[in-house]
């Protein structure tokens, strides 16, 4: 059999997918796991590490996003322009407040992917909203957003029946 075989542009073209973080129960490291297979394309059966075949990312309501424990307090993130005496730090909220959950998600998401050449085309395709509203609405093909687990359907019937009872 042929090693080309499932490898045509069908297979290589890119979907979009969106991603409410707001309404995601999922917390910050999750959600971005999840956005960086996305992007390099490690949910297709044709990916390969040196092939840039991922997909494109919305990700709508980071005015939302949400950690656990007191990161949001504690962790710090660390600049510095090569000069003596530049090293600056900001927390989690500062970053949060300053430039809102798009740049914390970003970071995020970019130490994930690998550190190569196609890390930056990858992160381009990543497109980060703080509200919901967003220009991509005909584009979006799949839907990465998970409800908590108290709005799942049959968690929902299950409550039910058992209210009932």
């Amino acid at each position: 059999m042929s090693q080309y075989v499932g490898k045509t542009n069908l297979a290589y073209s890119r979907a979009w997918h969106l991603v409410d973080v707001g309404a995601d129960s999922r917390p910050l490291g999750r959600i971005a796991s999840q956005i960086a297979i996305t992007l390099m394309g490690k949910h297709k059966p044709i990916w390969d590490p040196s092939t840039d075949c991922g997909d494109y990312v919305v990700a709508v309501g980071l005015h939302d996003l949400h950690t656990t424990g007191k990161k949001r307090f504690q962790k710090k993130y660390y600049s510095h322009t090569t000069r003596p005496g530049s090293l600056k730090e900001i927390t989690m909220d500062r970053m949060m407040e300053k430039w809102g959950g798009s740049e914390v998600l970003r970071r995020a998401v970019r130490g994930m992917l690998p550190k190569n050449r196609l890390r930056d085309d990858r992160m381009a395709r990543l497109k980060m909203f703080e509200g919901v509203a967003h220009p991509y609405k005909q584009n979006i093909i799949k839907d990465y957003t998970r409800p908590s687990i108290a709005q799942q359907p049959e968690v929902k019937t299950a409550f039910a029946k058992q209210k009932h009872q």
